[in-house]
């Protein structure tokens, strides 16, 4: 079920709903922070706990403060609210799950559009019109029930459509099926300027292709039409273990040449029983109908990883696709999950992937991430990558390489702070051999890092942002604008 508006009880001294009930002012008779307003559907918070709700992130390392948090009851609200606050500059954020760990979402004395109240999902054959608002979970759930699903899901389906469609969207099925911003047909959106656009590659190709990948800066996504693939009964999931970097990465470039896989991915782990060092394991599923099993021997018979510790089972495709809600269940419970997250995700050029991730790897300790930090390196063609936004680099393979770190409070992890120094070294030297940022972690950047970061697509991007967003109030926590 996704998320509808916060209700009032009517007994928390702390609620401040606008407009009011009654009477001619907020609760205690003080002036509004907002006045003369729109007529809405849906409800604008201005109580202290709505505000610091969206004043954090997954992060839980930036605040910034909001005056208002909009709880849209239609796009209506959204494009009011967007005019209204573009005529008296108030800076606007639009906030999915808030997922992103440095503050992208949010608006320091501004105004935060909560979008999970906008929230529905239809499915028209061989594409669904979803809502902003709507978590991959939803999606998921709606289309499997017509036997579809979107061809490309990110692990943790809790994601809002239009948070990952902002960024890009990456998972196992991205080598086959590109990223999720290259499964969407039509899009939505309420420009900078309060107006509702309807876009696609042919209507308005110029704004499509801005709000894409756009981080948040020319529109705010409403609505999006993504493309559906026909959803496979049972999946069999292997996990293969290997020695090193290079030994891991070398199999992957093999099986991605082939596509003999409907799925790939690949991570690191501390090496087991106390040994030093790190296991690298490759994450690969083939589809199937639950009658004939994929061929074993066939799919792993040339490839060199460490036999006798495989893992391989066969388990229904919606169990796998949402197979990291029962961890994400779990650290909630032990509270790891409220723990500061100051990630640091790259996309390495095929050419420099070995030998980077290797130093980095060969550097990093289990502490170094956290106790339930998580470490991922995958390929992805560049030629499944076609929306222009969201960087790559320059190479016929590319490697998302992130380093999901979490820090948690002890003697032996690193503060936020030196895990944010050490992504943004990281990050220096990996620019150097030509990688990018995949923008959702904690790197701090001014706008020449921005500049160098969209490369040749800069000056279109930010003419983008002047047309669409002429009075420059959305998505301020991305300091792309300042």
């Amino acid at each position: 079920m996704c998320d509808g508006k916060r209700e009032s009880s009517g007994t928390d001294p702390h609620l401040t709903r606008w407009p009011p009930t009654g009477g001619a002012g907020s609760e205690g008779g003080s002036a509004p922070p907002f006045a003369d307003l729109p007529p809405l559907d849906g409800e604008l918070a201005v109580d202290p706990l709505s505000r610091a709700a969206v004043a954090d992130d997954f992060g839980h390392h930036v605040r910034h403060y909001p005056r208002a948090v909009l709880h849209p009851g239609s796009v209506d609200d959204i494009e009011a609210m967007v005019r209204y606050c573009r005529e008296r500059r108030i800076p606007v954020a639009a906030r999915g799950q808030g997922h992103a760990t440095n503050g992208q979402a949010q608006a320091e004395g501004g105004l935060v559009i909560a979008m999970g109240s906008l929230c529905g999902v239809e499915v028209r054959g061989d594409s669904a019109e979803v809502q902003a608002g709507a978590r991959w979970s939803d999606v998921l759930a709606a289309t499997l029930a017509h036997g579809r699903t979107p061809p490309v899901l990110t692990d943790y389906l809790g994601l809002s459509v239009g948070g990952t469609l902002s960024v890009g969207g990456l998972g196992g099925a991205a080598h086959r099926y590109g990223a999720q911003v290259d499964t969407v047909q039509e899009l939505e959106v309420v420009t900078g300027a309060g107006t509702r656009v309807v876009c696609s590659p042919g209507r308005r190709p110029d704004l499509f292709h801005a709000v894409l990948g756009g981080l948040g800066q020319c529109a705010i996504i409403t609505r999006a039409t993504v493309a559906l693939a026909p959803a496979p009964p049972m999946v069999r999931r292997y996990q293969l273990p290997y020695p090193t970097v290079e030994s891991l990465t070398a199999d992957q470039r093999r099986v991605v040449r082939d596509g003999r896989f409907d799925y790939l991915e690949g991570n690191a782990e501390p090496a087991p029983d106390g040994a030093p060092g790190w296991r690298y394991t490759l994450e690969a599923a083939a589809y199937h109908d639950g009658g004939t099993t994929p061929d074993d021997d066939a799919l792993l018979g040339d490839l060199s990883f460490e036999r006798g510790a495989e893992e391989i089972e066969d388990t229904p495709y919606h169990d796998f696709a949402d197979r990291v809600a029962p961890g994400v269940d779990y650290l909630k419970s032990t509270g790891e999950w409220y723990d500061p997250h100051p990630w640091l995700n790259l996309l390495l050029p095929d050419t420099a992937a070995d030998g980077f991730a290797a130093s980095v790897m060969e550097r990093l300790t289990p502490a170094d991430i956290g106790p339930s930090g998580v470490v991922l390196i995958y390929p992805i063609p560049r030629v499944s990558l076609s929306t222009p936004l969201p960087k790559v680099p320059d190479a016929p393979l590319v490697f998302l390489f992130a380093l999901l770190k979490t820090a948690t409070p002890g003697p032996r992890v690193p503060d936020t702070r030196a895990m944010i120094a050490a992504n943004r070294s990281t990050y220096e030297l990996a620019r150097g051999l030509g990688a990018v940022r995949y923008p959702v972690g904690s790197v701090p950047m001014d706008r020449g890092d921005w500049e160098a970061h969209f490369g040749d697509q800069w000056p279109v991007f930010a003419a983008a942002k002047r047309t669409c967003d002429p009075a420059g109030i959305l998505a301020p926590g991305q300091g792309i604008f300042p």
